[in-house]
């Protein structure tokens, strides 16, 4: 199969679809691998990194688009748009239920979309997500660190405090991939740390592996309202896979928030599990609301992309390989875990998360599979 890597578009998005060694893989495999030149410059990797392992280097971004695969990063944008077409398998993080312009342009195109972040393993596991999760937990606390500073436009206080002072409070939402690694990183930094969860075995499990050194907090209304007031740093790391982020803290909750206080909805990518959060870039990553700072940048893990682009493609060369080797539509038969990925195809939407989450159709892929 001819699979092809553009270069991203994304506001400072860093991340290339693929590293050296999924390059060599596929290759190795009878595969070949377009890569439109300098879109690994971002992460450190030159084109002859990628020519060394067996790619050929293509000079535009159509080029790269006109293969029967492209592996992507992020979402394609309006400006991607026209190489859309019937019959391309688009493997990329692409977060549909809270896109519904680009779910409509892909059905339109019957563009055939494979979703990292939808790929689920029986157990529940989303192992193409799981990478850059645990970037973006570990860095929400280092960017909410960061817009806590006054220079920042935050209160002023240090997260771990100082002798005779206390540390900060960082409350964070949700105790899944994302809440565990901000957990272990304001841990590290001395904060005073709350996680909410729902899941009791979730919360025994973080007791486990932090030592006891943060306090798992059954979520509920109450909680929940009382844990916003008092938190200098929020952490929003609520997910139902494939569907849209629940609104868990209110505008009036926000309202009650110390000025100055910071919040990082890591949740952003699927809609935002704060209301007053909205979508920002690296370039303009903060807004003020409710003497609040925001953090709302929708690709997080783009400012680390050395780090990213290695672990995505440790995640996602072997299902790679199998759409490659096999076709998309045998790889998901044999697959349930590629199976749950798949959100449109032939022109139907395929996720039932997705579909709810626009009131559209939704068409169970087993029918297109027959």
């Amino acid at each position: 199969m001819l699979i092809g890597v553009p270069k991203e578009m994304k506001d400072q998005e860093g991340r290339v679809g693929i590293a050296p060694a999924g390059v060599h893989e596929l290759v190795d495999a009878g595969h070949t691998v377009v890569i439109e030149s300098g879109a690994g410059e971002g992460s450190g990797i030159s084109d002859r990194d990628f020519e060394r392992r067996g790619a050929r280097m293509a000079r535009s971004a159509a080029e790269a688009w006109g293969a029967a695969m492209v592996m992507k990063v992020k979402e394609p944008l309006p400006q991607e748009y026209e190489y859309l077409r019937p019959g391309l398998i688009l493997f990329t993080y692409v977060h549909l239920a809270a896109a519904r312009e680009l779910t409509r342009i892909l059905l339109k195109a019957k563009t055939v979309t494979i979703a990292y972040e939808t790929v689920q393993l029986p157990d529940g596991e989303l192992p193409l997500l799981t990478p850059m999760s645990e970037v973006a937990g570990r860095m929400a606390i280092q960017e909410g660190a960061f817009y806590l500073k006054k220079t920042a436009g935050g209160k002023g206080t240090l997260l771990g405090g100082v002798t005779g002072v206390a540390p900060a409070n960082v409350v964070i939402l949700g105790g899944g991939v994302v809440g565990t690694n901000a957990a272990k990183v304001a841990t590290g930094m001395g904060a005073q740390v709350t996680v909410l969860e729902r899941n009791p075995r979730r919360m025994a499990y973080l007791d486990d592996v932090l030592h006891g050194r943060v306090m798992a907090v059954m979520s509920n209304p109450v909680t929940l309202e009382q844990s916003v007031a008092y938190s200098d740093l929020l952490i929003g790391a609520v997910l139902i896979a494939g569907a849209r982020a629940p609104r868990l803290v209110t505008e009036a909750m926000v309202r009650t928030m110390k000025p100055g206080s910071v919040i990082v909805d890591v949740a952003v990518d699927q809609g935002g599990c704060i209301e007053t959060t909205e979508p920002t870039s690296h370039t303009h990553p903060v807004v003020v609301k409710h003497d609040v700072v925001h953090y709302g940048v929708t690709n997080m893990p783009g400012a680390l992309p050395r780090t990213s682009t290695y672990a995505l493609t440790n995640a996602t060369i072997r299902y790679a390989l199998d759409i490659a080797g096999k076709g998309w539509k045998r790889a998901a038969l044999d697959d349930p875990a590629l199976a749950h990925g798949v959100n449109t195809a032939d022109g139907y939407l395929t996720h039932p998360a997705v579909a709810a989450a626009h009131e559209l159709p939704y068409t169970p892929l087993e029918k297109l599979l027959r």
